[in-house]
């Protein structure tokens, strides 16, 4: 399975905290664990530095307490266990496949577990409430759909579309037909 994974399987760029203001870059790739520092400073000692570099094998990694450390540091706690969980070959396939392959898979999923899963991870939340999403299980679910509904659906969103009622959509559908009548009659006089 490792094989389907790019060459590089993590990467994070990030700042130093204060009052640091260096540069830093990890990357995680399906080898070795490469941490990057540009230093950035005013002072006359630190003009000459040149950008620093520590590469290691992903089995080193795993016991450099003074790496982890760095990492911690600046990137933070869940970054680093992140990466650990990456060196010791715990790939989450599932946040590589492409999202319209996401999108059909998820389209199966019971309503409770899409919430479910809109929770595991920022882009799995933006997933789970695209409107890709929610327009696909609402062509499925209905029956029919004029175009008026699909217009109503564009402009409310097809998740909100998907959970209004039917009196409400009735009732919103019944407005806009109002609104439109009163802009064409305007466009006659």
């Amino acid at each position: 399975m490792a094989a389907l994974l790019p060459e590089v399987v993590f990467e994070r760029r990030g700042r130093a905290p204060a009052p640091s203001r260096d540069l830093c870059q990890l990357v995680v790739t399906r080898r070795e664990v490469i941490f990057r520092w540009w230093k950035i400073s005013l002072r006359n000692e630190f003009r000459e530095s040149r950008p620093g570099e520590i590469k290691e094998s992903q089995e080193d990694f795993l016991g450099d307490s003074s790496l982890h450390i760095q990492i911690a540091i600046v990137f933070g706690a869940k970054v680093l266990e992140h990466v650990l969980s990456l060196c010791r070959g715990n790939y989450d396939f599932l946040e590589r496949l492409p999202v319209p392959l996401l999108l059909y898979i998820i389209s199966f999923l019971e309503l409770e577990d899409i919430a479910s899963l809109s929770q595991v991870s920022h882009r799995f939340e933006m997933i789970c409430n695209s409107n890709v999403l929610w327009e696909n299980i609402v062509e499925n679910l209905c029956d029919t759909i004029t175009p008026e509904m699909k217009e109503l659906a564009h402009e409310m969103g097809w998740k909100k579309f998907f959970f209004t009622n039917r009196l409400q959509l009735q009732l919103q559908l019944r407005r806009r037909r109002q609104k439109q009548d009163a802009r064409n009659k305007e466009v006659t006089e």
